[in-house]
């Protein structure tokens, strides 16, 4: 089919341009325009609205906010719910032990934090920057980056209305080119475009490689006497064997609402795990499943998170532009928290992109950004932590964790006897063999505690225009199948959460099947597969999930 070719794209000119509506992408804006409101800020958001693709446990750590809003808890906020309890248990397979929470180091309290809709929190920083004057503009996704000679120019949509082939439906529309004098990348974990940026900028060299998880989380109403608003509640171990990392929140808050997640760090080996049912497996221990009895799940959703933190955390700085928030890595994992983190960066960077403005300077390196974050409150809290994780892969979850929480109490003292551990290898090169490995056998849902994956995928409110071109590419066919398959077992059957890979029997040859219609958009996939042989892209428009209080 020959492919027309396709019309100029309409430009529209800013002064900075922000690619995503997260905490990190709002809190630049915000304070971008604090600084001065005469400048011209734009954010593109590849969800619907504000909030549809946000997903997160979650538990804030104020500072982030104290530091950008002051005054926002004189204000109507979703941001109601203070920690009252603060709970840590070892699972085993019908047990569990509390640790005391004098043992816990303590960067670890979470006194003073509060219970969130994550999603909901960005509505209400969105509704901040609109008032201040930013135009957001939801439902676009940010699908190219523009350059002018090697500087970053700001980033084009993606175009709409092209079908499968290629070929231009009735509905064509070019996408727009959003330019700004500096563009600032917020797109989350393992960003599409940020991506691009690292490999053209050779952003990750002399880094530790990206270490990821993926969090699964149902929220749930529950019965009132089941409910113990401000209660969190971590746990560690079953269903997962040693040397497996991962662990659990429950945390319950606003009127009966409770946040249930599973997070699975994907340097995993077993290509026969699947953390969807390790979730829901988890739900039945003793501990957890009464706090259900009688309650309604209400949504679902899944997500990447980055795990590798100061080891791996890319140069953030390029000419024209800027990593922010969780796409330059910054969530602490032991504390299991990175908003405040991302607040703190968007705000940082917007500070060294005003200043720059005001020198009269666009499209430079923001070097001082670069150069100064290892000494902000960023980088002072993801030092005193940067050990947990490598101890945790090195040695498994038992001598790990203890020996990681013994780091950061020395760490709070001023000091470490590991010094700065690294990480290993990336996390699509830690499957074995599946000829190595014990199938995992896990037990069908009921329908009532534990759930299948497409009746997951339609809490998320997922969908996809189907007429478009693919956003799950798989560069190489034969591969799949003579590596993924044949020697891996097909591992994305069971990692992904959405049920979007299945292998089919088709006579005498297995056949590759892509649901493409059900990806929740957690990257997965182009994270763990063991050839890197899945790239995702973002679909047309707005598609994907719609998550309404996640």
């Amino acid at each position: 089919m020959d492919i027309p070719e396709l019309p100029a794209r309409e430009a529209m000119e800013f002064d900075v341009v922000i690619v995503g509506a997260g905490p990190a992408g709002l809190a630049a804006a915000i304070r971008l325009k604090q600084l001065d409101p005469d400048k011209s800020v734009v954010v593109v958001e590849k969800g619907s609205e504000v909030g549809a693709h946000i997903l997160s446990g979650a538990v804030i750590d104020p500072i982030g906010l104290d530091s950008l809003i002051p005054e926002w808890r004189k204000e109507e906020t979703p941001i109601k719910t203070e920690v009252a309890s603060d709970r840590f248990y070892v699972l085993g397979s019908s047990g569990a032990v509390r640790l005391p929470n004098f043992f816990m180091p303590p960067l670890m309290s979470n006194h003073g934090n509060f219970i969130v809709s994550l999603g909901d929190v960005c509505r209400y920083l969105a509704r901040k920057a609109e008032a201040l004057g930013v135009e957001i503009y939801p439902g676009f996704a940010a699908a190219e980056v523009l350059y002018e000679g090697n500087a970053v120019a700001g980033i084009a949509t993606g175009d709409m209305g092209i079908g499968k082939e290629g070929e231009q439906k009735s509905g064509f529309a070019r996408g727009m080119e959003l330019r700004g004098k500096y563009t600032l990348f917020a797109e989350g974990a393992r960003g599409n475009l940020t991506k691009i940026l690292i490999e053209r900028f050779g952003l990750a060299k002399d880094r530790e490689p990206q270490k990821f998880g993926i969090g699964l989380k149902e929220l749930w109403q529950v019965v009132p006497d089941k409910f113990r608003k401000g209660l969190v509640q971590h746990t560690m171990g079953w269903p997962l064997d040693n040397s497996t990392g991962g662990g659990s929140f429950l945390y319950h808050y606003d009127d009966n609402l409770v946040s249930v997640g599973f997070v699975v760090h994907l340097n995993y080996q077993n290509p026969y795990l699947s953390p969807f049912e390790e979730f829901q497996r988890f739900k039945t221990h003793p501990l957890v499943r009464d706090t259900f009895k009688g309650g309604k799940r209400i949504s679902y959703g899944a997500r990447a998170i980055t795990e590798g933190g100061y080891q791996s955390v890319p140069k953030l700085t390029f000419p024209g532009g800027a990593l922010i928030g969780c796409a330059a890595g910054f969530v602490n994992v032991p504390r299991i928290k990175g908003s405040h983190n991302a607040m703190l960066s968007g705000k940082f960077a917007a500070e060294h992109v005003m200043a720059a403005l005001a020198q009269g300077r666009s499209g430079a390196e923001l070097t001082d950004y670069e150069a100064a974050w290892r000494a902000s409150p960023i980088g002072r809290d993801l030092w005193k932590v940067r050990n947990a994780k490598p101890l945790w892969s090195k040695l498994g979850t038992v001598a790990g964790i203890a020996l990681g929480a013994f780091d950061m109490w020395t760490n709070t003292l001023g000091f470490s006897l590991f010094g700065t551990l690294k990480h290993g290898n990336a996390d699509f090169a830690t499957l074995k063999p599946a000829a190595q490995c014990k199938r995992i056998a896990y037990a069908k849902p009921d329908g009532k505690l534990t759930f299948d994956r497409l009746s997951s995928v339609y809490l998320s409110n997922t969908n996809h225009e189907e007429d478009q071109p693919p956003h799950l590419i798989v560069r190489d066919q034969a591969l799949q199948k003579s590596s993924e398959h044949d020697v891996y077992a097909g591992p994305s059957a069971r990692y992904c959460p959405a049920g979007v890979y299945e292998w089919v029997e088709d006579g005498s040859s297995p056949r590759y099947v892509i649901n493409a219609q059900n990806c929740v958009h957690c990257k997965t996939c182009d994270i763990k597969d063991p050839n890197r042989n899945i790239t995702w892209v973002p679909p047309e428009g707005s598609g994907g999930p719609n998550y309404p209080n996640m």
